[in-house]
């Protein structure tokens, strides 16, 4: 692990030291996510209400520079280098159709299957760990050999035993929940990109 990712990784428990029971698992699920990066695999993200908002912004932590400069001139366009990443929860129109056409249980559970491939990631996030369009996200991402990584509240919910590692966030209040889930992946985008572009 470099410097920076380290320091960044210790920050987050000096700032929020309640987080400190889940250490491990955050810890297991950066070590996860770039081990997908490093096989150019990517990662899909869902969640409902405030967690469809988190979903968005995680893409966006990895799509394009957060803490550091990722610059790339891309036929003669200054860019900036990526970690491949989609939010499920902004694609109104096929949210739409399935959820007419087949359950709005399913409106996650469709897209995993057309966009998964074998190592991708799946980060599910769901305050109570039983929102069921989450749920039936995480058993088809494990049906077609992807990894879950669940943002949850401390119990996990019915979510806690599907996936490969739990965030189990020490509150059973939704807005504390989510109020801790910010730090943790805003941690865990920082890592990932020091990772990969801290030179």
């Amino acid at each position: 692990m470099k410097e920076r990712t380290k320091n960044i990784f210790d920050k987050l428990f000096g700032d929020y030291p309640v987080l400190s029971c889940v250490k491990s698992e955050i810890f297991s699920a950066y070590e996860t996510i770039k081990e997908c990066y490093i096989n150019k695999n990517k990662t899909l993200i869902c969640g409902n209400g405030g967690s469809a908002s988190d979903s968005e912004h995680i893409v966006g932590e990895f799509m394009k520079g957060f803490l550091l400069k990722r610059p790339v001139n891309i036929a003669g366009f200054e860019l900036q280098k990526t970690l491949r990443s989609i939010s499920l929860v902004s694609q109104t129109s096929i949210i739409t159709a399935v959820a007419n056409d087949i359950s709005p249980d399913m409106i996650f559970a469709q897209q995993v299957y057309g966009y998964m491939d074998e190592g991708d990631i799946l980060i599910a996030l769901s305050t109570s760990g039983n929102a069921q369009n989450v749920i039936n996200a995480a058993l088809t991402a494990k049906f077609l050999n992807g990894k879950v990584i669940a943002l949850t509240g401390k119990t996990g919910g019915k979510l806690k035993n599907i996936c490969d590692i739990a965030i189990a966030l020490p509150s059973d209040i939704t807005y504390k929940i989510q109020e801790y889930t910010l730090p943790v992946y805003h941690a865990i985008c920082a890592m990932t990109e020091s990772e990969f572009f801290d030179s």
